[in-house]
Order: C-alpha cells, then structure tokens, then sequence
C-alpha cells in the first residue's frame, strides 16, 4: 500500500511538473483527465458505496443486539383485587365483630348466669378484635396494589439467525457482484475518457501539423508572387499570371485563419477535457514530429480478446448473476425461517417478588420458526417474476455479444482502410513533391507557365494534406480497435 501511494505521489508530481512547464504528452493527458473527470470521480464513489453494502451484507451472518427501553404513564393502576374483595377485606373485622356479638348475646339469652359475665368480654374484646381484623384487612388490600401507574421497561435482545431460506448468502453474492458492477462501470468510464483524450490530443496534433503546411502553403506563395511580379515587370508574364497567383495567396492566407482558429478551438477541447484551464497556453510532445510512427501490420485480433476484456460484456455478464440471486431472495421469502433468540427484560414496577418499585428481570432464550402456509400464489409469482428479469438480462448479453463482434470486426477494417490510405498518401506525397521540383524548376527557365506551378502547389498541399489525416487516421483508428477488444488501459 505505501509503494502504491508512492507511485501515485510519484506521477503526480511528474504530471504537474509538466503542466507548469506547459508541455504535455499524451500518457500526462491521459491522466489529467482521468484525474479531473466528474463523472469517473463518480463513478469511484459508486464503488465505495457498493463496497460498504457488500461489508453490510456480511454482517447479516452474524448475530444482533438491540436494546429498548420505555416510560409508561398510566391514568389508574391495575388491580388485583375486584372492589367487593376489597370491601370485604378492609370491613372483615366488623363483620367478625357483629359475628361474635351475635354468638355472645345468644350465650347470655341461654345461660342468664352468665350474662354479666359474657357482656364484660363483649364490651372489652370485641372491638379490639373489629379494630384488629379490619387493620389487617386494609394491610391486605394494601399489599394486592400493584402501583403501575408509572412503568419503566428494559430489554437487550440477541437474535442469531439459522436458516432464512438462503436469502442472507444471496444478498451477499448481489453485492459481491454489485461491487464488481461498479468497478466495470468505472474501467467503462475511463475507457470513454481516454477514448476522448486521444482524440482530442490527435486532432490538436493534426491541426498543428495544417498550420505548418498552410505557412509553407502561403510562403511559397508569396515567393512565387514576387517572383511573377519580376518576370511581369520584365515582361515574361502576363498580369493575369500575377492575378492569378494573388487569388491562390488571398485562398492561403483565408486557410490559414481557419486553421488558426480551429486549433485554437481544439486546444480549447483538450484543456477542457484534462480538466485544465482554457486560457492556458499548453504545448504537446508531439508537435514538433513531422512525421507519426505509425503501426506498419495490420490489425490483428480474436473475439475471445474482446469477449474477456470488455468492461460492458463483463458487466452484463453481472448484472445476469445478480438477477439470478434474486429468484434466490423472492424464493426466500416464502421458505421456512428459523432465528435463535435471546432476552433479559428489566421493568420497574417488577412482578418477580409481589409489585416492587425496584429494577429487577429475567433471561430467556428461545427458537422462532416462521412457516408460510397460504399466500394465494404470491411466492410463485414473484419468482417467475424474478426468472422472468434473469432471462432479459441473458438475452441483452447475448445481443451485446452480437454488437460487439460486430464492432471489432468494423474497427479491424478501418484500421486496415486506414493503413491502405496512408500507403496511397505516401506515394502520392512523393509524387506530389517531384511535380513540384520539377515545376519550381521548368517555371524558374522560363518552360512552364505560372498556371502548372499553382496546380503543382495545390496538388502538394493536398498530397501532404491527406498525408497528416491518414497518420492521425491510422493513431484513432487503432485507438477504437483497443477500444471494441477492451484492451484500451
């Protein structure tokens, strides 16, 4: 890891020694602009987000622990006892007072001997005995009061699950997969970017090379209207001869504005695309190479390349095992489920020792099963559903494959169109350069009008014209046939 940052603090240090010294090559592009791009800086974060849900899905393996807790505020406490229960208690006393009276005065009805005796006891025993009884009685009804009028709970929880029906393995494979989606999108992404990068820095190099040839365009031009302009004072030319050559050097000077400005413009698009300012001035390695090296073989490739390498075939290649982890979650659903539980709840008032205004509870563990049993087709028809999805992602691989064989073999033959027209360019170029000689020469002893001259000259600009396009051809041509095998890093 710290090799890697090294690395990485290494190039960029390079890449931004070079963009001070203004001067950028076609690998620093490259990086500028994948270092700049907003959309792959996105696309990074994607990969981030499907790493953390992969890292979540892992821990659905593993056991949770929850904790609750809650304040109850009840209007009346709940009751033991009904209100004849508590009636009876609290007035068991004067009902055994009354009782006992009744026994007394039919003792003394019965034995009158005893009557001053039996009417002494009453009066003093029996209301300590009233007194006593309904006390114990209302101690009672005391102790049944449960007092729940404010509670507090308490729970921790440990839920393990043991069979889910496969959805947890499943989940986690989707954002295995998810994560490697994402990563493929991004190597898309960077392909697109780099794609635009060498296109952006081939047309620059193109049109710097047009400007080179507009200027020696316009200055053989101008060396030739002074040299009519001699023979016409001289009287070996005609001013039709010197109009004439005017018009071309007017048409040279108009082209080399637009080349001007299309460079400018150019210049423009790859500072944007690098993400550096557009007021920059910027130079390129290659600017000051007059002739590209160009790949001399031609394109040479097998489909499995392409099949392997493509970051969108690789893609959907995922996408089609995602969907197929799905039927796997909507059978889920509909499978027996089994968790292993766990509790300890604490409340307050506590029921373990009568309704005690204390903090106390108990453990206990247990099994869930979860069985379903009628859903009216539901489960069936989700996971046809879910196949259903999985087939039309199949079906889009295989069209994508179909596309891409396709496109390889088109980018195959543009590459060798475009080696065919730098060979013909090559000998035209030559061709057009011995016109020239031999016109500049015939024009110079007086052999040759001025008219042959200025077709020898347009022919060489349009020998040497054609000659810049088939070598930057041939540069974007091999970069979409990297491209179509997947093989563009």
């Amino acid at each position: 890891m710290i090799k890697r940052l090294y690395s990485i603090s290494f190039i960029l240090a390079i890449i931004a020694s070079s963009v001070e010294a203004q001067t950028l090559t076609l690998d620093s592009c490259r990086a500028l602009a994948i270092a700049n791009n907003k959309e792959l800086r996105i696309s990074g974060e994607k990969i981030n987000v499907a790493r953390y849900q992969h890292e979540v899905a892992k821990t659905n393996y593993l056991p949770k622990l929850y904790a609750e807790g809650g304040y109850l505020h009840n209007q009346r406490e709940a009751s033991i006892l009904n209100r004849d229960q508590k009636s009876a208690l609290e007035s068991m006393g004067t009902k055994a007072g009354a009782t006992v009276q009744e026994v007394a005065t039919a003792l003394a009805t019965k034995f009158p001997d005893l009557a001053p005796m039996i009417s002494s006891l009453g009066s003093t025993y029996i209301p300590t005995l009233v007194s006593g009884l309904n006390g114990a009685g209302s101690s009672l009804v005391d102790a049944f009061r449960t007092d729940t009028r404010n509670v507090y709970t308490g729970a921790l929880t440990l839920v393990q699950p043991v069979f889910m029906g496969g959805k947890i393995r499943a989940y986690d494979r989707i954002t295995n997969y998810a994560e490697q989606l994402a990563s493929q999108q991004h190597e898309t992404g960077m392909q697109e970017v780099i794609m635009n990068v060498d296109q952006a820095y081939w047309q620059v190099i193109s049109l710097i090379n047009k400007e080179k040839l507009a200027e020696s365009y316009l200055k053989l031009l101008n060396a030739l209207d002074h040299d009519i302009q001699q023979m016409i004072a001289n009287g070996f030319a005609t001013k039709a001869d010197g109009l004439s050559v005017r018009v071309k050097v007017n048409e040279a000077e108009m082209t080399l504005t637009k080349v001007e400005d299309g460079l400018s413009l150019s210049k423009m698009l790859l500072c944007q695309i690098c993400g550096i300012n557009l007021d920059l001035p910027i130079h390129l390695a290659d600017e000051e190479i007059d002739n590209l090296s160009v790949n001399p073989l031609k394109a040479q490739f097998e489909m499995k390349t392409a099949y392997d390498n493509r970051p969108e075939l690789k893609s959907l290649e995922l996408a089609t095992k995602i969907y197929d982890e799905k039927v796997n979650i909507a059978r889920a659903d509909y499978l027996p489920q089994v968790s292993f539980v766990g509790n300890y709840l604490v409340s307050n008032p506590s029921i373990y020792n009568g309704f005690e205004k204390k903090f106390k509870g108990m453990w206990s563990v247990g099994v869930t099963l979860k069985v379903p049993i009628w859903n009216w087709g539901e489960g069936i028809n989700k996971v046809r559903q879910a196949k259903a999805e999985a087939n039309i992602t199949r079906y889009q691989l295989s069209d994508a494959r179909e596309k891409i064989e396709l496109q390889v073999n088109q980018s195959a033959y543009k590459v060798n169109e475009a080696l065919k027209r730098y060979a013909m360019a090559k000998k035209n170029m030559e061709k057009a350069e011995e016109n020239l000689r031999y016109a500049n020469v015939g024009f110079k002893e007086g052999v040759i009008p001025a008219s042959n001259v200025l077709e020898a000259h347009t022919a060489w600009v349009q020998a040497l014209s054609e000659k810049i396009d088939s070598e930057v051809d041939i540069k974007l041509t091999d970069i979409c046939l990297q491209k179509a095998l997947g093989t563009l890093k």
